[in-house]
C-alpha cells in the first residue's frame, strides 16, 4: 500500500510502472500461439526475446522489428499490436482518466496530476479540456486517416474487408507515431504514391505535435502572435527541421540507386520529405533505410535523437528541449546575460532542466553504443542509428535489430523504454522537485574551455 501511495503522489513513479505492466501484458499476449501465424498448427508461440521485443515496440510506440511483421503474426497477432500501440501512445494514465472522466465526469486531484504528468499539460485547470481534447482528436483523425487509406486500397484491388483493416492498423500506427505496417510487401511497393505517402505524414505530425500545442491551436489559432514559446518552438522548429532533412536526403541520395537515384523527380521529392517526417518518430519508410549512405544515416540519427514535441506521441529529447539549447548558446555567443526567445526571457529553471534531459540522452545512447559495439558486427553509425531509434521510439531500422543476438535486442528493449519513459519523468521529477536552498555557498568561476 505505501508504494502504491507513493506512486500517486509522484507520477514521475507511475508513469514508468505503468509503463511496465502494459509491456508484460503485451508480452504474454505475443507469446501465446494464438498470436503466430502457424502458431496454433504445432509451431507454437513465439520466443520470449521476440515477444518483448515486439509488445516493448508496440506499447512505447517505437516500430522496431525482430520478426517480418506481415507474415510472422497473426491476424490476433496484430490485433494485439494495434491495441499495444494504441494504450502506448494514448499514455496508460491518459486513457484511465479518460475512461474516469467519461464516466463520473469528475477528476480527482491525485489523477489529474498523473494526468499532467503524462502530458505535460498547462495548467491543472486545463486538464479536463486537455482529456476531452485527447479522445475527440484521436477519434476524429484516426476515422478521416482510416477512411482515406481505406479508399486508396480499394484503388489497389484490395477486397473490402482487407482495405478496412489495412486502412484502420495505418491510420492508428502513423497517428501514435509507430510505424509498423502489415502490407505483405510494406510501403516500399508504393514509393511514389502521393496519396498514400500524405495522410501517412499528416498522421505522423499531428501525433507527434504535443497535445499542449494542439490545445493552445484550438484557442488562439487565429492570433500567432498571441502563441507561447512552447507553440512556436514547436511549429517553426518542427517545419524548420523537416525541410532541412529532406534538403539533406535529396542531396545525399540523389544519385543512390538503392533508394531515391531509382525514381524519377516526383518520386524523390515524395521519398526526401516522407523519410524526413518520419525521422522525427513515425518510423515508415519508402525506401530500404538500411541502403543509405553514410552522410544520410548520420543526418537521420540526429534528426531522431531532437524527436518531436513534447507531450505527444513522438520520442527524443523533444525539440523545444533542443531550441531553448540553441538559444542559450546563442545568447552566450552574444554576451546576453538573458536567454531570449521570441521576446520572451527563458526561465534559468527550464534551462537546466534542458541540459539535464539532453546530457542524460546523450549518455544513455553513448553507453547502449559502447555496449552493443563490443559485441555486434556493424559499423558504428548503423548501430548508432539502431541505438537512436529505439531510445527515440521512432522504429527505422537498417535491419541490425532482427541480426542481433537475443543480448542486443534486450540492449534495445532496455532503450525503447528508457526512451519512452525516462525523459517525460526525468522532466516531470526535475519540473515538481525544484527547491530554493535556504543555503547559498560562496561563488567561484572555473575556466570553461
Amino acid at each position: 500500500m505505501g508504494t502504491g501511495r507513493k506512486a500517486v503522489a509522484h507520477p514521475e513513479r507511475a508513469i514508468p510502472l505503468a509503463f511496465l505492466i502494459g509491456i508484460a501484458v503485451g508480452t504474454l499476449l505475443l507469446a501465446l500461439p494464438v498470436s503466430r501465424a502457424g502458431g496454433l498448427a504445432g509451431e507454437g508461440g513465439a520466443p520470449l526475446i521476440v515477444a518483448l521485443f515486439t509488445a516493448t515496440s508496440a506499447f512505447c510506440v517505437t516500430g522496431l522489428a525482430v520478426v517480418d511483421t506481415p507474415t510472422y503474426w497473426s491476424p490476433f497477432g496484430h490485433g494485439v499490436m494495434l491495441l499495444l500501440a494504441q494504450a502506448g501512445g494514448i499514455g496508460i494514465m491518459t486513457g484511465a482518466t479518460l475512461l474516469g472522466l467519461l464516466v463520473t465526469r469528475q477528476l480527482r486531484l491525485k489523477s489529474r496530476l498523473l494526468a499532467q504528468s503524462e502530458m505535460k499539460s498547462l495548467d491543472l485547470g486545463d486538464v479536463r479540456t486537455v482529456l476531452r481534447l485527447v479522445l475527440a482528436v484521436t477519434l476524429v483523425t484516426e476515422a478521416v486517416l482510416a477512411l482515406w487509406l481505406t479508399l486508396r486500397f480499394l484503388g489497389y484491388g484490395m477486397p473490402l474487408g482487407q482495405a478496412l483493416w489495412q486502412g484502420l492498423f495505418h491510420s492508428v500506427m502513423a497517428y501514435v507515431n509507430a510505424g509498423f505496417s502489415t502490407l505483405p510487401e510494406g510501403l516500399a511497393a508504393h514509393s511514389g504514391d502521393w496519396l498514400l505517402g500524405i495522410p501517412l505524414m499528416i498522421g505522423v505530425i499531428l501525433g507527434g505535435i504535443g497535445f499542449p500545442v494542439l490545445l493552445e491551436l484550438r484557442r488562439e489559432w487565429r492570433r500567432p502572435q498571441g502563441w507561447s514559446i512552447h507553440t512556436k518552438l514547436t511549429l517553426w522548429g518542427s517545419l524548420g527541421l523537416t525541410l532541412i532533412g529532406m534538403a539533406a536526403i535529396l542531396l545525399f541520395e540523389w544519385t543512390n540507386p538503392a533508394t531515391l537515384g531509382k525514381g524519377g523527380l516526383s518520386e524523390k521529392l515524395l521519398g526526401a520529405l516522407f523519410h524526413s517526417v518520419m525521422t522525427r518518430s513515425g518510423g515508415f519508410n519508402l525506401h530500404d533505410t538500411a541502403a543509405m549512405g553514410a552522410d544520410s544515416t548520420l543526418i537521420s540519427s540526429a534528426l531522431m535523437l531532437i524527436g518531436g514535441g513534447s507531450a505527444s506521441t513522438a520520442g527524443g529529447i523533444r525539440i523545444t528541449t533542443f531550441l531553448l539549447l540553441g538559444f542559450v548558446v546563442l545568447s552566450e555567443i552574444r554576451g546576453q546575460s538573458d536567454s531570449v526567445a521570441f521576446r520572451r526571457r527563458i526561465c534559468p529553471n527550464v534551462q537546466r532542466q534542458a541540459v539535464a534531459v539532453a546530457l542524460t540522452a546523450v549518455g544513455a545512447v553513448s553507453l547502449a553504443l559502447l555496449v552493443l559495439a563490443s559485441f555486434v558486427d556493424a559499423p558504428v553509425e548503423k548501430i548508432m542509428f539502431e541505438v537512436i531509434s529505439a531510445f527515440a521510439t521512432v522504429g527505422l531500422s537498417t535491419g541490425l535489430s532482427a541480426s542481433m543476438p537475443p543480448g542486443g535486442q534486450l540492449v534495445l528493449v532496455i532503450m525503447m523504454y528508457v526512451g519512452r519513459v525516462g525523459t517525460v519523468s526525468l522532466a516531470t521529477a526535475l519540473a515538481t522537485r525544484m527547491r530554493h536552498s535556504p543555503i547559498r555557498y560562496p561563488e567561484e568561476k572555473p575556466i570553461v574551455g
